[in-house]
């Protein structure tokens, strides 16, 4: 059990804005946008633009952005396997968000449509 607390500690302490232009390069190497990639964060998250860019300049780690976050109703939707993981089967809720924003970002950058990605959007 011990090394999935480490893991999580990680996770919780990952600052967003070092990681938001990680997901930004992925995304755009595959033909993809930042209005995109925001529009995916604002699904899951409820932040707009303005707030992601602040939450940035914050330097907010995870644990604050997801507690801020008003998680999306639907996010119980995401499922399949990330980062060796089936996120639909992580126990540590911090985790899980930060996994479900991996997975949106990824289908993102596999070019998965936009309304397949925001699940249950019409």
């Amino acid at each position: 059990m011990g090394n999935s607390a480490t893991h999580h500690e990680r996770i919780a302490k990952m600052i967003f804005g070092s990681v938001y232009p990680l997901y930004l390069q992925k995304v755009e190497k595959k033909g993809r946008t930042k209005e995109e990639l925001d529009q995916v964060i604002q699904w899951l998250t409820g932040f707009n633009k303005k707030t992601i860019q602040e939450l940035i300049k914050e330097k907010v780690t995870f644990e604050t952005f997801f507690r801020r976050a008003t998680l999306n109703p639907n996010a119980s939707l995401i499922t399949g396997v990330i980062c060796g993981y089936r996120v639909e089967e992580i126990e540590e809720p911090l985790t899980q968000k930060a996994r479900y924003l991996d997975k949106l970002v990824d289908e993102l950058a596999k070019g998965r449509k936009m309304e397949k990605i925001l699940r249950g959007s019409e």
